[in-house]
């Protein structure tokens, strides 16, 4: 399948084009997450961002858990099973690290 191909698939598959980023909904949230996350890092409140990245990750988790494979859209990577457990795995460690390493300079 080539891109163009695919890309005719997802804009069918939405509807019209304009839907596109309508029917995207759960990774653009997701998303929300990771740009405030960045934003946080770059301000230097690197702990703080990551524990927002992880949140996210574990929202992105939850839909995945909660939502249909077709209302889920690009957060549908493998099963459901392995994408569930993969995300909340990846969730629970960076939750760990933000909450457990001390800030650098205030031991």
């Amino acid at each position: 399948m080539t891109a163009k191909e695919f890309a005719r698939k997802v804009v069918e598959a939405s509807g019209a084009t304009g839907k596109v980023l309508r029917g995207q909904w759960p990774i653009l949230s997701v998303g929300v997450f990771f740009v405030v996350a960045f934003a946080l890092v770059i301000g230097g409140y690197w702990r703080r961002g990551a524990l927002v990245m992880a949140i996210g990750v574990g929202i992105a988790a939850a839909m995945r858990l909660l939502l249909t494979d077709d209302r889920a859209g690009l957060l549908v990577v493998r099963s459901r099973i392995i994408d569930i457990a993969t995300t909340a795995s990846v969730s629970a460690v960076m939750l760990y690290v933000a909450w457990t390493i001390n800030p650098l300079g205030t031991a």
